[in-house]
């Protein structure tokens, strides 16, 4: 039996798709604004002097790099109500994706950090900088830019892990594709339209990102 193409009721229910979407947008970005603070803050314990700082920092970032996050979003929604720590489903999902995010930006400002010359940080030191001012005036500016190609791809596949709050039923855009499936079984026309939208989504944030390059980078 052959399959004809329907995209009216696709059509139909766009708005909530474009709300999904923008549902989305805002989940990534508070889950990353907050994993960038927590990505910072590991990655200079990763190059700590303390080797406690740097053991306890290799450990989060190993046990949370290496768990799969559909099981972490599972565990927070599902399991922590047990122990008496209950979030609803955004707070849950914006929290999990979060410490999820911060162990993989932990990494990429690990290697921004260690890509600043050392001759910088004496630099500063010589004309009397305190190392508060040195890390805000010097090395973070430099760092940032010399891993935002990275961060970018990381922003970019932390947005399309969004789509995964759609098993605890955050109505993003992957939550409403499936309930445009159940009620009116064009399921073709509905994967075919929201794929076109993740991915309209994901090629304008690399085009941002791109351009923020290019603004930042060094005339030759």
């Amino acid at each position: 039996m052959g399959y004809t193409l329907n995209f009216a009721a696709v059509w139909r229910s766009f708005m909530p798709l474009l709300d999904g979407l923008g549902l989305s947008l805002v989940l990534a970005a508070e889950s990353i604004a907050i994993g960038m603070l927590i990505g910072l803050l590991v990655s200079f314990a990763l190059i700590s002097k303390l080797g406690v700082l740097r053991r306890t920092a290799g450990l989060y970032v190993t046990v949370i790099r290496n768990t799969p996050i559909l099981v972490l979003v599972l565990f927070t929604y599902f399991a922590l109500p047990n122990v008496g720590l209950r979030l609803d489903e955004i707070p849950s999902f914006v929290a999990t994706l979060a410490i999820y995010s911060g162990a993989y930006l932990a990494e990429v400002f690990r290697a921004g950090l260690l890509s600043v010359p050392a001759g910088l940080r004496e630099a500063g030191q010589t004309i009397g900088l305190s190392k508060m001012q040195i890390r805000t005036s010097i090395i973070l500016p430099l760092m940032f830019r010399n891993v935002l190609p990275a961060l970018g791809n990381t922003v970019i596949s932390l947005f399309k892990d969004t789509s995964l709050a759609a098993v605890i039923a955050v109505p993003e855009l992957t939550f409403q594709a499936r309930k445009i499936n159940v009620e009116s079984f064009r399921v073709i026309e509905t994967w075919v339209v929201v794929s076109l939208i993740y991915v309209c989504t994901c090629a304008l944030l690399a085009a941002v990102f791109r351009r923020i390059e290019r603004q930042l980078s060094i005339p030759r």
